[in-house]
């Protein structure tokens, strides 16, 4: 179809809505294949087709791309987000669907995008001032009074946290900030509504986006931000939820969730599960319990088996003969050993009363005393006139010096 510059077309014979289309089609074909110096900040692969989009290094000017399955052999090996590269495009206007696309002939890589090369460089820096180390990161409390949630209004991602959370833990308590989460304003308010949900206390804090392009998710790799969620106390769990470009704060965060609903997951504990749990170690205790008490049954068991506990009065009756025993051998003993020493007494009594003076006197001997009591032994020891006392066998006599 041939175009005109519109003369044709008034308001008594506008053009169709189709013409139209069809004109720009005419004039978009004939501009033909054109090489262009674009950034990519969309990729994605769909039925062997990649469908993305690309921006300008230095303008935000933006457009969609397309390469077909049968041109995908000249795409560089590893190309994707951020990287810097030559397109060889040609315009491709949808008539039907008023939409204008580039359809990629030939790609070159130019290198990493300027963006990309900036978030390396500062990921680069965070990491040797160890801001990614593991050993300073905090884990998020088994069970959090209250969760601070960091979303978009009315975003998906902000349904998605509070409806699967609530779903896992019915009890569980938000705190939700609201802020951009892309452009110019994500930043400043982000940052804010941290600073509010840290002046509250709240136990964990989630900063949820449900995924978007790469350059869309440039506020969750800017410096200032990151280096606030570093200085925090409280755990932080990143939700962004894009595989594909991961951004620096997934790295600078304590957790990080694949998307929002995997942040629901990991801030709270599942209470169907949890009471699987408290079920399975009540079951387990009780078994435990039991097992204890029917071992400990079986010892008693056994100990009342015992002869000494079925009949106790045997060990009684066995020791009472052993007590009767010994003492008919104390009684035997005894009598053994008074006997012994009665007749080493009498043996003794008789050698006492052969040496006795008595025994002396008794054979008709006399012991003689003065009167002061002293023995006369001589009869050089006494005078005429003394007095003298004669012991004798039956008593004693009394007698008189009368021949010195």
């Amino acid at each position: 179809m041939s175009a005109t510059a519109g003369n044709d077309s008034s308001p008594e014979t506008p053009w169709s809505l189709r013409k139209l289309s069809e004109s720009l089609d005419v004039y978009i074909n004939r501009l033909g294949s054109v090489w262009i110096d674009a950034e990519i900040t969309q990729w994605g692969v769909s039925g062997g087709h990649v469908y993305g989009r690309v921006k300008d290094p230095e303008e935000d000017v933006t457009v969609d791309i397309t390469i077909w399955r049968s041109t995908r052999e000249k795409i560089p090996d590893g190309v994707g987000h951020g990287d810097r590269v030559l397109l060889k495009v040609k315009p491709n206007w949808y008539v039907r669907g008023g939409k204008l696309s580039m359809n990629v002939l030939d790609m070159r890589l130019a290198g990493l995008g300027e963006l990309l090369a900036k978030i390396e460089a500062l990921r680069l820096a965070l990491a040797a001032e160890g801001l990614f180390d593991p050993e300073r990161k905090n884990a998020p409390p088994f069970l959090p009074r209250c969760v601070g949630l960091v979303t978009a209004r009315d975003s998906d991602a902000e349904k998605d946290v509070l409806h699967n959370a609530t779903a896992r833990w019915p009890e569980v308590q938000f705190q939700v900030e609201h802020a951009s989460v892309q452009g110019d304003r994500a930043v400043p308010e982000i940052i804010a509504a941290v600073d509010r949900l840290e002046a509250s206390a709240v136990d964990v804090i989630v900063i949820a986006r449900g995924g978007g392009d790469f350059q869309h998710l440039l506020p969750f790799s800017d410096e200032v931000l990151l280096r606030r969620v570093a200085a925090l106390d409280i755990p932080v769990i990143s939700a962004i939820g894009h595989e594909a470009d991961k951004p620096l704060l997934d790295d600078v965060a304590d957790v990080r969730a694949s998307t929002p609903t995997d942040a629901a997951k990991r801030v709270v504990p599942d209470v169907a599960e949890e009471r699987l749990r408290l079920t399975d170690a009540r079951s387990r205790l009780t078994q435990r319990v039991a097992n204890l008490i029917d071992g400990e049954r079986q010892r008693l068991d056994m100990m009342r088996q015992r002869p000494v506990l079925a009949m106790p009065l045997t060990v009684v009756d066995r020791h009472a003969e052993d007590v009767l025993r010994l003492v008919q051998r104390g009684v035997d003993v005894t009598d053994t050993l008074l006997s012994l020493q009665g007749s080493r007494l009498e043996s003794l009594r008789a050698s006492v009363r052969a040496l006795s003076p008595q025994a002396t006197l008794d054979r008709g001997y006399a012991i003689v005393h003065k009167a002061s009591g002293e023995l006369v032994s001589s009869p050089q020891s006494v005078t005429k006139g003394d007095a003298l006392r004669l012991r004798v066998k039956d008593g004693d006599i009394a007698a008189e010096v009368t021949d010195s």
